[in-house]
């Protein structure tokens, strides 16, 4: 009787740990929602003010589609990477999760890199946010993306430290699944950028 009792206990604390974790990712996902309106406002303000120059550049005189191109596909890589992590784990694998996540941080962090590098250079050149209402927008819209990623990047260091100290706990699953949505979201979003900036004003 005691040993029974004490099974369903395991078995009813098990399940709401199962419950807890689908909960959180069913509230990531209202998240997502609510960063997928914040961007659509964002990509409307620029399609309002994209010819807004101000009788400065236009996209076809500043995107270097070739530049745009290598770091487009560093953070497709780091998204493909993210999911051999995400096998890992499945597989319970610790330390190729840990791995999978380094190189995922590392194609992340130079995709910032170039980000940055990009901002200096157009800053540099006199092509601030300053210049004019496209600008304007293009610097919001990208740099807002920026930001998302590099969140992303602290989010996976911090998941890399959590998993070496505690393991493929049922919670840090549940971390890492929140994670991998927020990364796979931001590759979808730079596929946006690409097309509907870089790509389009290119043209």
């Amino acid at each position: 009787m005691a040993t029974d009792t004490l099974h369903h206990s395991h078995h009813d604390a098990h399940h709401g740990h199962h419950d807890a974790g689908a909960n959180k990712v069913f509230g990531f996902w209202i998240y997502l929602m609510s960063d997928c309106i914040l961007f659509a406002c964002l990509f409307a303000t620029y399609a309002v003010l994209v010819n807004g120059t101000a009788g400065g550049p236009d996209g076809k005189e500043i995107f270097g589609l070739s530049f745009v191109l290598v770091e487009t596909m560093l953070l497709l890589f780091s998204s493909i990477t993210f999911g051999f992590g995400m096998v890992a784990m499945n597989k319970g694998q610790q330390s190729s999760v840990i791995s999978w996540l380094l190189v995922t941080f590392l194609f992340g962090a130079g995709f910032i890199g170039m980000e940055l590098y990009e901002f200096h250079h157009l800053i540099g050149e006199g092509f601030g946010p300053d210049r004019s209402a496209f600008l304007s927008a293009f610097f919001t819209l990208v740099g807002t993306h920026g930001i998302h990623v590099t969140s992303g990047l602290i989010w996976i260091a911090v998941m890399m430290f959590q998993v070496s100290r505690k393991g493929l706990t049922e919670r840090n699953r549940t971390r890492l699944m929140c994670l991998s949505l927020f990364w796979h979201f931001l590759d979808v979003v730079w596929i946006c950028v690409f097309t509907v900036v870089y790509l389009m004003g290119a043209m």
